[in-house]
């Protein structure tokens, strides 16, 4: 059985911490939907055994038209891991447009599943 636990508070602040640490201060406030103006999809883990945790977020880059998401391990040892789910890259011209919600939400399925991967293995 795995320890592993869906965690759906706030974005644990270790994320920004260690962002910060291994990529600079102030390169990490894209990591927190709620600071931007629509609400975003996130997905986070935690092993309570381990203390190691991932998150599934968004990534928000010079031009707010282009996104993706961007999945994290945090080991228990205390660093930061970037786990390439593949292309996970978005446009968003208008969030009301349901197709845009669309591809925002396929984007997001694929990094939750990669995420998932990561985890548990792959399931059959």
């Amino acid at each position: 059985m795995s320890a592993w636990r869906p965690y759906d508070n706030q974005l644990m602040p270790a994320f920004y911490e260690r962002f910060e640490k291994r990529w600079g201060k102030g390169t990490a406030p894209f990591l927190d939907p709620e600071t931007h103006e629509q609400p975003m999809p996130r997905a986070q883990w935690i092993n309570p055994d381990t203390g190691a945790a991932v998150a599934v977020v968004p990534i928000w880059t010079e031009d707010p038209q282009h996104r993706s998401f961007g999945v994290f391990y945090l080991p228990p040892s205390g660093d930061i891991w970037v786990l390439r789910p593949g292309y996970t890259n978005y446009l968003e011209t208008d969030p009301k447009n349901p197709g845009q919600v669309t591809l925002r939400n396929d984007a997001f399925r694929k990094a939750v599943a990669h995420a998932k991967e990561f985890i548990y293995g792959i399931q059959p």
